[in-house]
């Protein structure tokens, strides 16, 4: 007789329900990042530029950068020149703390925003599209209260 493996009697839901939220960002990001890629970015540098949008005009300085980021990327730096390399973003040293560097969002990295913005739009309503709206806003609603944002994008 081959011996049994080992399974627990009883999981708890919050274990089950972690599970099942890790396959779920897991199977959602795998066709963005493949929507995002065709557009020539990574999913972490299509979120720095959305966060950058989002800051306006004012930009943000790296670590606001970082305090939005989805996922953390240890090397902001990097991720910042890559994207300056293509022009999508400036960076500009602050007169009065030459410390802090200010990041905003060009023309550039607008327009590649503005290509994206409907075929994610698209990709998303396709990933919920067996979700009513009311399931849709109380599965949003109960994520929110079990991991309020602690800032808005």
């Amino acid at each position: 007789m081959a011996p049994r493996a080992h399974k627990r009697d009883s999981v708890s839901l919050e274990a089950e329900l972690f599970v099942q939220l890790l396959r779920a960002a897991d199977r959602l990001a795998q066709d963005a990042d493949l929507l995002i890629k065709a557009y020539g970015l990574t999913a972490t540098q299509y979120n720095v530029l959305r966060i950058l949008r989002g800051a306006g005009p004012g930009g943000l300085a790296c670590k606001g950068i970082g305090d939005r980021m989805i996922t953390r990327d240890p090397d902001m730096t990097r991720l910042l020149d890559r994207l300056e390399k293509r022009s999508f973003i400036t960076r500009e040293r602050q007169t009065h703390d030459r410390r802090v560097i200010t990041t905003r969002i060009t023309p550039e990295g607008l327009e590649i925003l503005k290509k994206l913005d409907e075929p994610i739009d698209a990709l998303h309503k396709k990933q919920f599209r067996h979700l009513t709206a009311a399931k849709l806003k109380a599965l949003a609603e109960a994520l929110e209260e079990a991991f309020p944002a602690a800032i808005p994008e």
